[in-house]
């Protein structure tokens, strides 16, 4: 079986080395994700170089600095090379380069509204690190809208009058997530009480919703009597009962 072909991009390729002559930082504090990684590598490439110390001053020659995982995952696609650059320092700055390295990922820190809505607009979540768990953590931490306040209707409602079921909750499927509202969410709960009640589970409940539940709407809890379609349903079963 032949090894994978490396995905290094044109402006990286006068780095590549191979990858059988590196080594890992011998005292790497860090633990990594390496299947995420190789997973990053398989849809998006190479897209930095790894540091690489010579060891002149070391003893250890063609050591890795920074990218220590990078290289691990990339040995695990069967990559033979990999891009690098080089430093060739002492012990103490090679020990300063590996823990900073790690420390600044560290203190980064993440916009989770402004991430979540960049995996949103993605067609899928290949290569990114994150599934579909994950993204649901980050919609969950999004918070809810305030309430809004419109000019007065003319109806004595007061100065101003709040749309407040604006704070009322999601409609979720796979990364699309849109806003509904107290009336719709009543109307969902109903939907769901019926189906569960009868089903004795909520397995096949999208299914149920997307093929029948819309022709339900009118008998549920809180629906007007005016929906659209009641009154011909009720007229329909009449005339087959005569």
């Amino acid at each position: 079986m032949s090894a994978a072909p490396a995905r290094i991009p044109e402006s990286l390729l006068p780095l590549a080395v191979p990858i059988g002559d590196l080594t890992g930082y011998y005292r790497n504090p860090r633990t990594g994700d390496v299947d995420a990684i190789a997973e990053s590598l398989r849809v998006n490439g190479q897209y930095k170089a790894i540091v690489v110390n010579r060891g002149t001053h070391t003893g250890r020659p063609n050591e890795i600095l920074a990218g220590n995982h990078t290289w691990a995952a990339a040995k695990q696609l069967g990559w033979e090379q990999i891009a690098a650059t080089w430093v060739d320092v002492s012990d103490e700055d090679a020990a300063r380069i590996v823990v900073v390295d790690n420390r600044t990922s560290d203190l980064a820190g993440y916009d989770s509204e402004l991430l979540a809505d960049i995996l949103e607009d993605l067609p899928d979540l290949d290569g990114t690190g994150y599934d579909q768990t994950a993204l649901d953590k980050l919609l969950d931490s999004r918070a809810l809208p305030d309430t809004i306040d419109l000019p007065s209707d003319g109806q004595g409602t007061g100065a101003m009058a709040k749309l407040e079921y604006l704070q009322w909750g999601y409609l979720q499927w796979s990364t699309t997530r849109v806003q509904i509202t107290a009336a719709e969410v009543e109307t969902l709960n109903a939907i769901y009480e019926r189906y569960l009640s009868e089903s004795r589970t909520d397995l096949g409940f999208g299914w149920h919703l997307l093929q029948e539940a819309h022709a339900e709407t009118a008998e549920v809890p809180g629906s007007s009597e005016d929906t659209p379609g009641a009154g011909q349903a009720e007229l329909a079963d009449e005339e087959e009962g005569e």
